[in-house]
């Protein structure tokens, strides 16, 4: 999927501001800039946060780069304001945390003009037993976990829709979902609206929860173990990032193409860890 940011149309203003309760700076750095042209840029430098795209990019990704020359280095963020910001400074080149919904919010929030390049293999929502083991087990009053955040707590109920334990309004926006958006709740399910890092600690005390892909993988659950996964679409999977002046640049396209390309397809095949992953379209076989 090819220029990611030119191709999803997104809401209103207000929306997109609204966005930025479900996200998920130095001064510059020379990493931008060596001296010499754009074109015959070396050295890339990659922002990540926590999850899994920083294990994938340098097993899967930074070898094939460094087979076309170029040098790699990784810096890590705790914050998707931050890290969004060091790359429009140019204290790093790219970065790999954020689906485009979420990389639009904060261009407008912070007045960047940070775009996406490519999307990447990332993990769906996912719904998880906790005292209950099955979807078989769900009763009247059943406890529920969903992230306090607007847009992932729309994610998790349409997972919930998908399971057919909700049904939620026609009219339901991701960037203001909320709980009114449930219509209809056959089982009354009880929900709770709680962090998403919380989420795998407090799996033990409720019955169910959906959980961020991101969390899911860190929390050190399979996938493959969830009662139901994230029907996820493009507009809230992960991309690699860059400032839109370097779209065109070799290196953001070495970049692209390394994403793309056969050998990083056969090393997500290969790590049964990226098992249950949303895949591009690219890497589909």
């Amino acid at each position: 999927m090819r220029r990611i940011s030119r191709v999803i149309a997104l809401s209103a203003s207000t929306a997109l501001v609204a966005v930025l309760a479900s996200g998920c700076s130095s001064a510059p750095s020379t990493s931008a800039d060596d001296g010499s042209s754009a074109s015959a840029k070396k050295t890339i430098t990659i922002g990540f946060t926590p999850g899994p795209y920083l294990e994938m990019f340098t097993a899967g990704i930074e070898p094939i780069l460094e087979e076309e020359g170029y040098t790699v280095e990784t810096k890590d963020f705790t914050d998707g304001v931050i890290v969004n910001v060091a790359l429009s400074d140019g204290e790093i080149d790219a970065n790999i945390m954020q689906h485009p919904v979420y990389l639009e919010a904060i261009n407008q929030q912070e007045g960047l003009s940070n775009a996406a390049l490519v999307q990447v293999p990332g993990p769906p929502m996912a719904l998880f037993g906790g005292k209950k083991s099955t979807l078989d087990e769900v009763e009247k009053g059943s406890t529920v976990a969903v992230p306090n955040q607007p847009a992932n707590e729309y994610r998790a109920l349409k997972v919930l829709e998908s399971v057919g334990w909700v049904t939620l309004s026609d009219d339901i926006d991701p960037a203001t979902t909320s709980l009114a958006d449930v219509v209809d709740n056959p089982h009354d399910l009880a929900f709770v609206e709680m962090e998403n890092a919380q989420q795998v600690p407090a799996l033990a005390d409720v019955d169910y929860s959906v959980i961020q892909g991101n969390f899911v993988v860190s929390g050190g659950l399979k996938l493959t173990d969830a009662l139901q996964l994230e029907d996820l679409t493009d507009e809230f999977s992960v991309v690699v990032a860059v400032d839109e002046k370097n779209l065109d640049s070799e290196w953001a396209k070495a970049i692209e193409a390394a994403y793309e390309s056969d050998a990083f397809a056969d090393y997500i095949a290969s790590n049964e860890q990226y098992d249950g992953y949303h895949l591009p379209a690219a890497l589909e076989r």
